[in-house]
Formats: structure tokens, C-alpha cells, sequence
């Protein structure tokens, strides 16, 4: 009897404990994907363009397709690879006939980007529908046209098909609708975790260790940027308690006011190297980096590995991504251009 009264107590103490982090994490501003299927919606979808099956069918189909690109070699999957982190695993965007990134950019994950508020490191769109125009267009990415796309899009009677039977039979195929398709599909990206488990109900979704990591992770004020549904995604200011080891690599300084875009921490262990410019390869030094840089704290090899610990809880479940069938080219699809 006593040792049942024992256990009892501990099983209420540690559900207690439990209870108690989930509600430091939540007014801490850490906001759990909605283990709701409708509930997600309302966050995902577009009121103007009405997520549906077939706009995520063939928007998925452009987003693998290399032909949209001038070189009809890069496809928006070349720097966004949705089979690891959604990104493309080296330090700056490499594109149009080899050129690296001139501002020696990293690429961002697309994974949870739908829940960014800014998009671009310098925070200057804030849709997906919006940015996924710019890269198609870059020159040092897929330097394509607005034409390029349209024409390369409508030489293929499967695509034409495709459009009529998402948007309409009258639908005008223009370069802002293949944008928006594409943005369509990013927006099903989401990939769920066990730290959105643990914060939707779930005491067990979490280890002792990652859970011990959350706590740190939130005492140490790690949370005061990387917050939201995203833990990220919003623009704060950069180098504010120091300045960062590697800023004279590559240009970018952030936007007019210094602002940078708070990268996802979502799929972190998952999407190296890290910092605007890629110049960091290990997660612990990135974690001790950013506590120098941001928060004036000197974070301890034992609080990095534990806060690394919690960053493991959000490696999200990817839906399976099988490679789409893409039309086959015509005698009036623009032919591939390397120059």
C-alpha cells in the first residue's frame, strides 16, 4: 500500500512537472503544429487561392520540373531537396550556370515555410505565393523569364489540362499562376513532432533529456526569437550582444534596418550548415555562436548538447515524396539554354 502511494505521488509529481513546462514553453511563445487536420488548414490555406488536390498535384509537378529554369536543368528542388532538410546541404545557393549565391546566401528550408511571416533572409516578401517568383527569375538561380515559363508551361498540352482542371477551363495560364501553384504545394509541407506532440497533450512524446532541453532552452532566452509555430521565421535584429565570427563572408547585412530573417528550428539537425552565409557546420557551435552573439550568454558545452538534445524533438514526420511524372516536351517547348 505504501509503495503504491509512493509511486502515486511521483506519477502526480512528474505529470505536475510536465504540465508545468508545457505552460513555461507556451508563454514563452513556442506554439505547437495543431494535431487537427481542420485546424492546420486554417493556418496553411490561402482564402484567394483555396488549397485543393489537383492545384497540389500539379503544383508539385512544376516544382520538380527543371524545365521552368533557362537552363532546363534547375528545378526549385535543386536548392529546396525535399528529400532531407528541404534545402540543398552546402554553404551558399549554387545556380545558373554554376554560379554561387553573390551575396553567399544559404537556402532556406521550404519545409514549415508556410508559417514564416517573412520570406527571404532579408524579409522582403511575406507570401510564399510571392517568393516563388523571385528565385525562378534570379539570374545566379534559375534565371528564367516570366515568358520563359509561360511558354515552356503552355507547349505542353498535359500542363494546359492540368491548369484547366485546377483552376477552371478558362483559366489564363500567366507566370503569376504558376507561382502561386507552386506555392500552393510548398504550402503542404508541414512536417509535425514529437515536440509538437509533447505540447498538444502527449507527456511521453519527449525524452527526460530533450524535455531537460526545452527547459534550457527556454531559460537560456533562445525563445525570444526563435518563437511562433514556426520557432522562427520573423525578422529581429542580428549581432546584437557581439558580432558574429564569420560576417565579412559574403555581403548580405540584412535589410535596411539591419533586420534578418529567424531562421526555422524546425528539421534543424537536418538542414547544415547554418547562419545566413552556411559558415557553421556543427549544430553545438551554431547553439553557442548564437548565445554569444544574441544573448550576451556563454552557453557551456553541457547546455549546448542539452539544448541540442531538444532540437532533436522537432525533426518533423515528412509525408512520403514520390517523384512526379512529369509531360513530355513538345516540338514548342523552349529548348534548354546554358548560356
Amino acid at each position: 500500500m505504501y509503495k503504491r502511494t509512493v509511486l502515486s505521488i511521483a506519477f502526480a509529481a512528474s505529470s505536475l512537472l510536465a504540465t508545468d513546462l508545457v505552460t513555461e514553453a507556451k508563454k514563452a511563445g513556442l506554439v505547437p503544429i495543431p494535431a487537427d487536420k481542420k485546424e492546420l488548414m486554417k493556418l496553411i490555406d490561402n482564402p484567394k487561392n483555396p488549397i485543393t488536390d489537383k492545384k497540389i498535384e500539379l503544383g508539385k509537378k512544376l516544382y520538380f520540373d527543371p524545365r521552368l529554369s533557362k537552363s532546363g536543368f534547375i528545378s526549385c528542388n535543386s536548392c529546396h531537396n525535399l528529400s532531407e532538410g528541404g534545402d540543398d546541404g552546402i554553404p551558399a545557393a549554387i545556380g545558373h550556370k554554376w554560379t554561387a549565391n553573390p551575396h553567399h546566401l544559404n537556402s532556406p528550408t521550404v519545409y514549415n515555410s508556410v508559417f514564416f511571416s517573412s520570406q527571404f533572409w532579408d524579409g522582403r516578401d511575406p507570401h510564399l505565393e510571392a517568393q516563388a517568383q523571385g528565385p525562378i527569375q534570379a539570374a545566379p538561380e534559375m534565371s528564367a523569364t516570366p515568358e520563359h515559363v509561360v511558354a515552356t508551361v503552355t507547349s505542353m498540352p498535359a500542363y494546359v489540362d492540368g491548369f484547366k482542371g485546377a483552376y477552371g477551363k478558362d483559366v489564363k495560364i500567366t507566370f503569376e499562376k504558376v507561382a502561386d501553384t507552386i506555392a500552393t504545394f510548398e504550402r503542404t509541407l508541414v512536417t509535425p513532432s514529437a515536440f509538437d506532440d509533447y505540447l498538444n497533450g502527449d507527456e511521453n512524446a519527449m525524452t527526460k533529456a530533450q524535455k531537460k532541453g526545452l527547459q534550457t532552452f527556454i531559460d537560456k532566452g533562445c525563445a525570444t526569437c526563435h518563437n511562433g509555430i514556426a520557432l522562427g521565421g520573423a525578422m529581429n535584429a542580428f549581432n546584437i550582444t557581439g558580432t558574429y565570427k564569420f560576417q565579412d563572408v559574403g555581403d548580405f547585412k540584412g535589410d535596411k534596418n539591419g533586420m534578418v530573417k529567424v531562421p526555422t528550428l524546425r528539421n534543424i539537425t537536418q538542414t547544415a550548415p547554418y547562419f545566413h552565409n552556411g559558415q557553421i557546420w556543427e549544430l553545438k557551435d551554431a547553439i553557442k555562436e548564437m548565445g554569444r552573439i544574441q544573448l550576451g550568454a556563454d552557453i557551456n558545452d553541457a547546455e549546448a548538447a542539452s539544448i541540442e538534445e531538444f532540437l532533436r524533438a522537432l525533426d518533423g514526420r515528412k509525408a512520403d515524396v514520390i517523384l512526379p511524372q512529369l509531360p513530355a516536351s513538345t516540338s514548342k517547348t523552349p529548348k534548354p539554354d546554358i548560356r
